[in-house]
């Protein structure tokens, strides 16, 4: 996944983190756009129009990854690989300059879920990119093996995205303080994972910069470009990593008054950051209190 993970556990097996690294290990073989041989390259360099059958796990994303499209209107789009590889943010590398308008303009793309058969099939202009929901469901399958292997109370972080079960041996639960824009001056809120997980999508945390302009990696599928809506940090918590980490991908697109509408809509804890103002959702209010 191009980062690192930590544990926090009480009464780790011995073979914790070679169980970790497996259930992680499985979704990068399965979902990673920078492997050549996982599912998902294999998929995206196939014909398109044909069917393919894929794993439990990549259908259990997939699934996620269209129904949250469904919700947001598709603020939330897999099916931008082309467009993501074109500027830079997959496995080709970086760019030296914005692409063509014609690669904007090509809105043939869509994937095709037969979730009964278990396969996929994609149109001409689509390429799969889970990179927006994969690391949180790489998070909710290690903690998964851990609640199997007998683990009950732990703080599980991959890449910035958390998962805490239980409490800490004193009784506390899994305090974590969350990320703030660098560019904001407010105070970062402190939560407690107990049972509940965390996710942030930042435009800060990946980008390039052109002619004295920096373009984000969160793109807004409906412009086919870089976000340019004011919205530096949208974090959800959730009691599913993937869930909080594909909606707060969602949220960030959305802008943050209708972001907040649909967080209010589905009952999400969110919070956005416009520079130094916040947008904070019903749940994440009642939270608070």
């Amino acid at each position: 996944m191009g980062t690192s993970w930590s544990l926090q556990a009480v009464s780790p097996p011995a073979a914790v983190a070679q169980g970790v690294q497996a259930a992680l290990d499985i979704v990068v073989a399965q979902m990673s756009q920078w492997e050549r041989d996982s599912d998902l390259s294999r998929f995206n360099a196939a014909p398109a129009g044909d069917w393919h059958a894929i794993p439990a796990e990549f259908a259990h994303v997939v699934a996620a990854a269209l129904e949250i499209s469904a919700i947001s209107g598709g603020a939330f789009d897999p099916c931008l690989g082309r467009l993501t590889e074109s500027w830079g943010f997959g496995s080709a590398g970086s760019v030296a300059a914005i692409p063509d308008d014609s690669m904007s303009d090509d809105i043939s793309r869509s994937v095709e879920f037969d979730a009964a058969a278990q396969r996929i099939r994609r149109s001409e202009g689509a390429m799969l990119d889970l990179s927006g929901i994969a690391k949180g469901y790489g998070v909710d399958l290690a903690a998964e093996w851990l609640l199997d292997a007998g683990v009950r109370h732990f703080l599980l972080e991959v890449g910035g995205e958390l998962r805490g079960e239980g409490i800490r041996p004193d009784g506390q639960p899994w305090w974590v303080d969350l990320e703030v824009p660098p560019s904001s001056t407010l105070s970062p809120y402190r939560i407690a994972l107990h049972d509940l997980s965390v996710a942030t999508s930042g435009n800060y945390r990946r980008g390039f910069t052109v002619d004295g302009r920096c373009y984000s990696h969160s793109f807004d599928p409906r412009t086919r470009r870089p976000i340019v809506n004011g919205v530096s940090s949208a974090t959800v918590l959730h009691r599913s990593c993937m869930m909080a980490d594909g909606w707060a991908t969602a949220l960030t697109v959305l802008g943050p008054e209708a972001a907040i509408a649909l967080a209010d809509a589905r009952d999400l804890a969110a919070c956005l950051i416009v520079g130094n103002r916040e947008y904070l959702s019903r749940e994440w209010r009642a939270m608070l209190g």
